[in-house]
């Protein structure tokens, strides 16, 4: 019999989410399931019961028949004790729970004997997880949404303008973190008009900050900072030291700083002094997006906006709560995509198989064992690689876009000496017509060589290559046979003349129209 998924309103003070939405319903009942939603689960984002009931949802009145009803239960917020005494027993939960931090909780799941996943224990280094990644959705939404609360806390435009009536300068913004979250933030400050720049403790992701359209700010201390799993690891204290003082300089000179720095399982980094908030010029703004783990900034209030020392501190804790929709969107994808892997024969039943690494990532209670923490996802061994033969090396690189090693220099002088014979050959018995055809033809391959075959083929396909050396040629031959020195030539010449003006004209629309597409091409690549 398919098993029911039930829904219940989150009980979190000030959460507006739901853990699914009325599209994902309908993808839920087509893998099996029934699906059942507590009255009111979607209100604090705009959806009503009507909308679930449109789509062959069940409304449950009562939040307690709802949990008992339940043979999986879906949800944002971990449980409450009071909810856990609701979950049926050896029933399945599936939300965020956060074991490390909360192990009164793990102990009451597994006396109920449920088997519990959480959604943010998923292991984020296997790329087949990532449709599963709640953590990664909803970083996003709160970086996002903590430059919307720094917009509309700052006093001034984020861009740069001059108007009639003076010149405003664009605003600074510095993001300390530069993980999902952070990202996020970059990107849509530096979409407002923002001079954005950001630090993280992880040299690899300086790239991907520039590509935004942020500045990387290096800490002068060399680290490497990355912890495994995406996430960063605590530092030296002599790393420390050195970032504190690049955030006391930025401090001084920005307008704007958002903090984003979590280490899991520890409380969030203190990287903003109480003197550099001091330091900054009033009416600055910090959003620190780790309030609810302590907080990034030491005078930050969490959940409170406040202003001290000139400067807004918001220390919100329900950054991703305030864009409910967008982000019970974006969770209940992650959440039917973690149906699809527990349910693949689309019965309606799921097998939660300890074997995959995914799904044994994410378990933390079965059967009334605790199994968590998972072990290392497995990798496969990487093949042996057998030596190649020296003389297989040598001869690699003959083929065309292989990189080829460079000719003896006695050998070149070999080369250029046969064709030179080869040239004086044909120009002494040729006749004086052929010979400047001639000469243009080898010059035509020799340059044509030199700008198009001798091109690295990372920088076009084979195929360009190709069009565009023919195009070259046919411009070429047209322009010579519709010039006044053929046209001066005693023999018939308008047909040749007409159709060397038509290969023109179609090379023209061929040559550029592939430099408007290849315009485009890079435009995608620039902010």
């Amino acid at each position: 019999m398919a098993q029911r998924i039930g829904v219940p309103r989150e009980v979190f003070p000030g959460e507006k989410r739901v853990a699914t939405v009325p599209e994902v319903v309908t993808k839920l009942i087509k893998l099996g399931f029934s699906v059942a939603v507590e009255c009111g689960a979607g209100d604090a984002a705009n959806i009503s019961n009507a909308d679930y009931q449109a789509v062959g949802a069940s409304i449950i009145p009562d939040a307690a028949e709802l949990w008992a009803t339940s043979d999986i239960v879906f949800k944002v917020r971990a449980p409450t004790v009071g909810e856990v005494g609701l979950l049926r027993a050896g029933g399945t939960l599936i939300s965020f729970i956060w074991p490390a931090q909360n192990p009164e909780l793990m102990q009451l799941l597994t006396a109920k004997n449920a088997t519990v996943l959480a959604i943010d224990a998923l292991p984020r280094t296997l790329s087949r997880a990532q449709k599963m990644d709640a953590l990664t959705s909803q970083a996003g939404v709160a970086g996002y949404r903590a430059v919307v609360e720094a917009a509309n806390a700052f006093g001034r435009f984020f861009s740069g303008q001059i108007t009639a009536a003076g010149k405003v300068p664009p605003a600074k913004v510095f993001i300390a973190g530069a993980g999902v979250a952070g990202l996020a933030a970059i990107g849509t400050a530096a979409s407002l008009g923002a001079i954005v720049r950001a630090n993280d403790t992880r040299a690899e992701v300086a790239d991907q900050v520039v590509s935004l359209g942020g500045e990387f700010v290096k800490v002068d201390y060399e680290e490497e900072g990355s912890g495994g799993g995406g996430y960063a690891k605590v530092m030296s204290e002599g790393f420390q030291k050195a970032q504190r003082d690049m955030y006391a300089k930025q401090a001084k000179e920005v307008d704007i700083i958002i903090t984003t720095a979590l280490i899991p399982g520890k409380p969030a980094p203190k990287l903003i002094t109480a003197e550099m908030v001091r330091s900054m010029k009033p009416g600055s703004v910090i959003v620190d997006m780790a309030a609810e783990q302590g907080g990034n900034c030491e005078l930050t209030e969490p959940g409170q906006s406040v202003v001290k020392h000139g400067v807004t501190i918001v220390g919100y804790t329900d950054l991703v709560s305030r864009l409910a929709m967008q982000s019970s969107t974006l969770y209940a994808t992650n959440l039917f995509r973690l149906a699809e892997e527990l349910c693949k024969t689309k019965d309606g039943i799921i097998d939660v198989n300890m074997e995959d690494d995914a799904i044994r990532g994410l378990t933390v209670t079965k059967g009334g064992t605790i199994t968590w923490p998972a072990p290392a996802p497995k990798v496969a061994a990487a093949p042996p690689t057998a030596a190649k033969p020296a003389a297989a090396v040598a001869k690699k690189g003959h083929g065309h876009g292989e990189a080829s090693a460079p000719m003896a220099g006695s050998k070149l002088a070999i080369v250029f000496g046969v064709a030179a014979g080869l040239f004086w050959l044909i120009g002494a018995n040729a006749p004086k017509e052929f010979m400047s055809h001639f000469t243009v033809f080898v010059l035509a391959c020799f340059v044509g060589y030199m700008v198009v075959w001798n091109v690295k083929p990372a920088l076009h396909t084979p195929l360009m290559s190709v069009t565009n050396a023919i195009s070259s040629i046919i411009a070429i031959g047209a322009l010579v046979q519709i010039s006044p020195i053929a046209n001066a030539m005693d023999r018939p010449n308008s047909l040749i003349t007409w159709v060397a003006a038509a290969g023109i004209v179609l090379t023209a629309i061929n040559m550029f129209g592939g430099f408007a597409v290849t315009q485009r091409m890079l435009a995608m690549f620039r902010k």
